[in-house]
């Protein structure tokens, strides 16, 4: 048996955070990695303090047929990336890579799209973290450089604003 790599070893721990997720759509887990160590980790989850859709038995957007990936301002949950990006210093996830697994939370299927929303793209950017590594099935990623991919294509300006930048 071969000794595993690195990248599936922090998305195997990122896929073990997801396990703490509250969300009754999508369960994610994120960690940070600088140096070799995890400096953070982050699930979805609802505020300190403040009910989880699963200690109310629904979830809002659901209720709302509002599709994923739209109208997160009506989600009781902050983000993985969020609450992993707020448990660390700056200074420590600078030029980091954050490792993200996400599953249904109804099937418990890896989500193969796994993505962060635009408002978390524009924290990890904030961040300074330099790459983010995407799990897309139990052995394959997908890698964002962060720089390339999210600041230069910066997918908040309509099409032709990006075509003329």
């Amino acid at each position: 048996m071969g000794r595993i790599d690195k990248e599936n070893y922090y998305l195997d721990i990122a896929e073990t955070v997801l396990e703490r997720s509250t969300c009754l759509r999508r369960c994610y887990g994120a960690i940070i990695v600088k140096n070799d160590e995890i400096v953070a980790t982050g699930y979805n989850g609802a505020p300190r303090g403040r009910k989880n859709c699963g200690d109310l038995g629904y979830c809002a957007r659901e209720e709302m047929n509002i599709p994923s990936g739209e109208r997160y301002e009506l989600c009781r949950s902050v983000h993985a990336e969020a609450n992993a990006i707020i448990s660390a210093a700056r200074s420590a996830i600078i030029g980091g890579t954050l490792y993200l697994a996400g599953r249904d939370a109804k099937t418990r299927e890896l989500l193969s799209d796994a993505t962060s929303c635009s408002m978390c793209r524009r924290l990890i950017i904030n961040a300074g973290i330099a790459r983010v590594v995407i799990r897309r099935t139990r052995t394959e990623f997908a890698v964002v450089h962060v720089d390339r991919d999210w600041v230069e294509e910066d997918e908040s300006l309509p099409p032709q604003a990006r075509r003329e930048k």
